[in-house]
């Protein structure tokens, strides 16, 4: 997905809300969103906007030397979540469809995303969502594709959403590959998240060494690029991973909630809404 003008204010946003997490001067802050500023001017506008972001976050790190600004929210998404683990973990036991009550469960963890929203009750928010409902769903193609898949690519999105995973992950009931960042980009997950929260007991836990907020594939490691262009089932967490890949024709099942009008707009959904899409770029282009 390429960017567009509206992404623009909500870089700065997201840069502005970074700096906000350091402990730097006004004057330091306004050097540091000049310079933000200068990096957005000179990536072209065919880029996704994940590739725009991890450029934005390069330069906060390089100027202020702070690689993980978000660290305390991600402990603190990370702790919560886990606490709900046993409960969900029985509410999926207990449903009609556990596969599908995983999946929807999943799709909810996807709140917990710091880039698109500034801020939220994590713990409100999740028991509101428990029952909302799929907009775009894409289940029998999602079952079919399951039944069948051999080798299992489960890209991740954020911390605390990463517990959300672990459960869909536990009810696939396959081996699965799950990759997280290589680096600390906003609030998404790392391999110490990860394993922090027990994803390794589950899957075989790889970094994707990417640097930005999304499988940015120019930026992966060759470990992640090889599983990914042999894996014939692949599950994309979030909205950023959704910009990053949605134009590539690997067999990529998206699961994410719309943050944003461009993405909405994107998809023909509302922000907020819920999504489980197969190829959906392909469906757009009918």
């Amino acid at each position: 997905m390429k960017t567009n003008t509206s992404c623009i204010p909500c870089f700065l946003r997201q840069a502005n809300e970074t700096l906000d997490r350091i402990n730097i001067s006004e004057s330091e802050k306004k050097v540091i969103l000049k310079a933000v500023n200068e990096a957005i001017s000179k990536v072209p506008f065919d880029k996704s906007p994940p590739h725009i972001a991890r450029e934005i976050y390069k330069v906060i790190t390089s100027l202020t030397g702070v690689a993980d600004p978000y660290k305390k929210e991600k402990d603190h998404a990370n702790k919560v979540v886990l606490e709900l683990y046993s409960e969900l973990k029985e509410r999926i036991a207990k449903a009609d469809d556990p596969l599908f009550e995983a999946l929807r469960l999943a799709a909810i963890g996807n709140i917990i995303d710091l880039g698109a929203k500034s801020s939220f009750n994590l713990e409100d928010e999740l028991r509101e969502d428990l029952n909302t409902k799929f907009k775009i769903f894409d289940f029998e193609d999602f079952k079919k594709g399951l039944d069948k898949a051999q080798s299992i690519l489960y890209i991740s999105d954020n911390t605390g959403e990463i517990v959300f995973d672990k459960l869909l992950i536990e009810e696939i009931k396959k081996p699965v590959v799950l990759a997280v960042r290589g680096k600390p980009a906003i609030n998404d997950a790392t391999l110490e998240d990860a394993l922090d929260c027990g994803l390794d007991e589950v899957a075989k836990v790889i970094s994707s060494g990417s640097d930005g907020p999304a499988a940015i594939l120019d930026s992966c490691s060759k470990e992640f690029l090889d599983i990914f262009n042999t894996a014939d089932f692949i599950i994309s967490k979030g909205q950023g991973n959704f910009e990053e890949l949605c134009d590539r024709d690997e067999d990529i099942f998206f699961i994410f909630k719309a943050k944003c009008p461009a993405v909405a707009e994107h998809l023909g959904v509302d922000v907020g809404d819920m999504i489980l899409s197969y190829k959906t770029h392909k469906k757009n282009e009918n």
